[in-house]
C-alpha cells in the first residue's frame, strides 16, 4: 500500500470518489443474455446454467426440498450453532428497524401511514469464489421479518452449506442458476422461476450490470459493486487496523481498501502489518497493491472531509469521531468491532451500498422488503376546513374538474 500526504493524498481521494464500477464494458454481453432468457424462458437459462453454472444436462434447474433438507441434516454441528446464533442476531435488528404503523386526527382530518411487504423478493447469493452463506441470511431474514410471502433464491451451482441455511430458514425454492441470466428469469420468469417484485443481494459484474438493466421493470435494492474499506484513525491498533484492510481486500481483486490518519508513524505501522498478514492471501495482496493507500491527512477535520467524500461501504472509526460521519454504508467503532462482525454475526446487513453510493443511502433493511402507504380518513368537516385551499390551488393549476370534486361536496366551504 502506498503512503501519500499533501496533494498526492487529495487527489487519490477525488479519483476513488469518482470511481465508477466499470458496467460499460460488459452491458451490451448482460442485455444479450436477458433478452435471450425472455425470448426463450427455460431453454436460454438451461443454456447459460450449463456453461457457466455448471448445471448437468438433464439435471432441474430447481433445487430438490430432499437435497435442501438432507444439506441441514449433514451439516457439520458447529455450522450448526453459527448459523442459529448469527440468525438470532440479524433478526433481532431486523425486527427493530420494522416501520410502525400509525394514525392521527386533528379536527375531523385523520393521516397516518399502514406498512404492507412486497408480495415477492428474489435473494441472489454468489457462489463463485467463496460460497457466501452469509448472504442468504442478510437477504433472506429481513424479507422474512418485513413479511414477505415468496422467497426465491438463486445460486450458481449452490453449495451445500448455503442449502443448509436455506433449510434452516424454511425457504424451499432455490434454483442452480447465476449470472445476468438469473436475474433475466426473476425479473421478467420462466416457467421454472417465477417473477418476483422485486431483486436483493451482491453479485459481480455481470449481475450488477443485469440488476441495473432489469431496473425499470423490477425494482433492486441498490447496484453494489467490488467491496470497500475506510478505517480513520489517529490512535488504533496498528494490527488490527491492517487486518481489517487485508480482511475485506481478499474479496476481489478491486476491493477498495484505505488508512487515513494524521499519524505518519502509525501509518508506517499500519504498512509493515498489512504486508506480512497479506503475504499467503494472493488475492488481498493484488487488490492492496492496485486500489490500497495510506493516506496521511493534515488535521482530523480534513481525514472526515475525505472520509464523507468517498462515501465507503465499511468505515471504521474511533468512537470520538462518530459525530463527524455523513455518509457511509455500515460504521465500526474502535478496535474490537472488526469488519468481519459485521459480515457475519452482530445483526446489522452486510449487503451495503458501494462507489460512493452512500451519500444517499444506507444498507438493506427491512425498509427495502415494506411499503409505507399512506392513509387519508376525511369527515365532511375536516374537508371543509381544507376546501379553500385545495380549490385554490387546483384552480390555480387549471385543473377545474380537481377543483370541482372538492366544490360538490363543499359547496360554501
Amino acid at each position: 500500500m502506498r503512503i501519500l500526504s499533501g496533494k498526492a493524498a487529495e487527489a487519490r481521494v477525488h479519483d476513488i470518489a469518482a470511481r465508477s464500477a466499470r458496467y460499460g464494458k460488459v452491458e451490451l454481453a448482460v442485455r444479450r443474455i436477458i433478452a435471450d432468457v425472455r425470448r426463450n424462458r427455460d431453454r436460454g437459462l438451461r443454456k447459460y446454467a450449463q456453461r457457466w453454472d455448471g448445471l448437468e444436462p438433464g439435471a432441474g434447474l430447481r433445487v430438490s426440498s430432499k437435497e435442501i433438507q438432507q444439506a441441514w441434516t449433514n451439516a457439520r454441528p458447529e455450522l450448526k450453532r453459527a448459523l442459529r446464533a448469527a440468525a438470532a442476531n440479524i433478526r433481532r435488528f431486523c425486527e427493530l428497524q420494522k416501520p410502525t404503523e400509525w394514525m392521527r386526527t386533528d379536527k375531523g382530518i385523520r393521516l397516518g401511514q399502514i406498512v404492507r411487504p412486497v408480495d415477492s423478493v428474489g435473494c441472489y447469493v454468489p457462489g463463485g469464489r467463496y460460497p457466501l452463506v452469509s448472504t442468504l441470511l442478510m437477504t433472506a431474514i429481513p424479507a422474512q421479518v418485513a413479511g414477505v410471502e415468496r422467497m426465491i433464491v438463486v445460486s450458481p451451482n449452490p453449495h451445500a452449506d448455503v442449502l443448509a441455511a436455506a433449510a434452516m430458514l424454511g425457504i424451499r425454492e432455490v434454483f442452480r442458476v447465476g449470472g445476468a441470466q438469473a436475474i433475466a428469469a426473476l425479473a421478467y420468469g420462466t416457467a421454472t422461476i417465477p417473477r418476483v417484485a422485486k431483486i436483493v443481494g451482491p453479485g459481480n459484474l455481470y449481475v450488477t450490470a443485469a440488476k441495473k438493466e432489469v431496473s425499470f421493470d423490477c425494482a433492486i435494492d441498490f447496484l453494489a459493486g467490488p467491496t470497500e474499506v475506510l478505517i480513520v484513525s489517529d490512535k488504533g491498533t496498528p494490527e488490527y487496523i491492517a487486518a481489517d484492510l487485508v480482511a475485506q481486500a481478499e474479496h476481489d481483486p478491486e476491493a477498495l481498501a484505505v488508512f487515513i490518519t494524521t499519524g505518519r508513524d502509525l501509518a508506517n505501522r499500519v504498512s509493515s502489518s498489512v504486508k506480512r498478514l497479506s503475504a499467503r492471501n494472493a488475492v488481498a495482496r493484488q487488490a492492496l497493491e492496485e486500489n490500497g493507500a495510506i493516506l496521511i491527512s493534515a488535521s482530523r477535520a480534513q481525514s472526515f472531509e475525505w472520509a464523507n467524500e468517498i462515501a465507503p461501504e465499511h468505515l471504521t472509526i474511533d468512537r470520538a469521531d462518530i459525530s463527524l460521519v455523513r455518509n457511509a454504508g455500515s460504521i465500526f467503532i474502535g478496535d474490537y468491532s472488526p469488519q468481519a462482525a459485521g459480515d457475519y454475526a452482530s445483526g446489522p446487513n452486510h449487503v451495503l451500498p458501494t462507489g460512493s453510493v452512500a451519500r444517499f443511502r444506507g444498507g438493506l433493511s427491512v425498509l427495502d422488503f415494506t411499503k409505507l402507504i399512506s392513509v387519508q380518513d376525511l369527515s365532511r368537516s375536516g374537508l371543509q376546513r381544507i376546501a379553500p385551499v385545495v380549490e385554490t390551488l387546483a384552480n390555480a393549476e387549471g385543473l377545474s374538474a380537481h377543483a370541482q370534486s372538492i366544490r360538490l361536496r363543499c359547496p360554501h366551504a
